[in-house]
């Protein structure tokens, strides 16, 4: 009985995805649980495995298409015995391939002293052309010379000549030399936004267009940060099988001053404040596809190790794409570190609902005055920005003193100062 494959649930709030790619074609067989398609949202990308084994039998969206979520996306039927060992062969080609068969070449006729000057059409073909050929029985010279560079074949050649095996492959035309200055449009690529991108780019501005907001600065000298790291480091992993980074100490600040300023760790809700007790700390991470935000819940309970270890999971999974809907939502103050890419500045955009975003930078010694002599520190600037509908100019400028007091005197963060 056909098995339909059909679009999941996408998580709160999503309805929609994209169909990014297939990882089976009609015809493949698959086993259950396999993966069969990537959809992508615009907060992430999963993937859709079949239900039970069998045989694709049809796919109703092809890739890049939009889809709802319960939409058909394609059917599996039941597989019989030869497709089963037909499917069993090809695994065990992939897995020990063999020696590419010997063909003996066609007669050559007459050629032109172009086509004098092509390979053999089986020489040197790609992976894809020899498995489309091996799979199909179809020996490479009798396509004649192939419409790719050189004179090879391609996958076109090979499935035009599948269609129509008395065609011959078009031969490409000659590349001609520019008569003249090209174009902008042929020096331009135009691709299309992932919907993670044009959902990135959305709430970007609809942070701008709704909330007042502004930015704030300080700077921390982070000499005794970077001590207590180097004295207790090697300990610390080996203890807790992580290392100590920066990260976990800024969550810690940043929650000591959440405690002193609750505003920052609220937001707005038409016309209500709404107070949050509890301290969901948003990690800004950086991938391929975009910058995500995966949050650390309830951080405030948590040790520096499971800090920690927490932030490393997530910014694993961010980077695989395997990140889930919950681990994306419901943070209540947010972290980013330009300094990574080496940013010395910046005023990092709020991540709504959010009232407060902070923005670490790079690390990097200057002249400082301490105590009437100047001396070289590893000094970091700090950015705030927040919404000032719901946080006033005191209440920010405490919040990044708070933080730069609890960074450059750690112990005030163990002792809840």
């Amino acid at each position: 009985m056909p098995v339909e494959i059909r679009v999941p649930a996408l998580g709160e709030s999503v309805s929609e995805a994209t169909v990014a790619k297939w990882l089976k074609k009609v015809g493949d067989v698959v086993k259950v649980d396999e993966p069969l398609v990537e959809l992508e949202t615009d907060k992430v990308t999963l993937e859709v495995n079949a239900s039970s084994a069998g045989v694709i039998t049809e796919i109703n969206v092809q890739q890049g298409g939009n889809v709802a979520v319960g939409a058909l996306l394609g059917t599996i039927g039941e597989a019989d015995a030869a497709a089963l060992k037909a499917s069993a062969a090809n695994a065990n080609k992939t897995a020990a391939p063999a020696a590419a068969p010997v063909v003996a070449p066609a007669p050559a006729p007459a050629a032109s002293a172009q086509q004098g000057a092509n390979p053999a059409p089986n020489a040197a073909l790609a992976p894809s052309v020899r498995k489309m050929t091996d799979d199909n029985n179809i020996n490479p010279a009798s396509i004649g010379a192939g419409s790719g560079k050189d004179g090879r074949l391609t996958k076109e050649d090979v499935q035009n000549y599948m269609s129509n095996p008395g065609a011959q492959p078009a031969a490409k035309p000659a590349a001609k030399a520019p008569s003249g200055p090209r174009s902008r449009a042929d020096q331009e690529e135009r691709v299309k936004m992932t919907r993670l991108r044009q959902r990135i780019a959305q709430r970007l501005k609809e942070a701008q267009n709704t909330a007042a907001m502004l930015t704030t600065f300080n700077e921390v000298d982070m000499g005794n940060l970077m001590a207590l790291r180097k004295q207790y480091n090697e300990n610390f992993e080996k203890k807790h099988g992580v290392k100590l980074g920066f990260m976990s100490l800024f969550v810690k600040a940043c929650i000591q001053a959440l405690k002193a300023l609750p505003a920052v760790n609220a937001e707005i809700d038409g016309d209500d404040l709404v107070y949050k007790n509890y301290y969901d700390i948003g990690v800004a991470v950086g991938t391929e596809q975009g910058l995500v935000v995966p949050v650390v819940r309830d951080a405030d309970q948590l040790g520096f190790a499971d800090i920690e270890k927490t932030i490393s999971k997530l910014a694993v999974k961010a980077r695989d794409g395997k990140l889930s809907m919950d681990e994306l939502t419901g943070g209540t103050f947010t972290i980013t570190n330009g300094g990574i890419y080496g940013s010395l500045m910046s005023t990092p955009i709020l991540n709504p609902p959010q009232s407060g975003i902070l923005g670490m930078h790079k690390i990097q010694e200057r002249p400082m005055v301490v105590n009437g002599q100047v001396v070289v520190r590893p000094m970091m600037y700090l950015a705030l920005s927040y919404d000032h509908r719901i946080i006033d100019g005191r209440e920010a400028v405490t919040f990044l003193v708070k933080v730069k007091e609890c960074l450059e005197d750690p112990a005030r963060m163990l002792l809840d100062l």
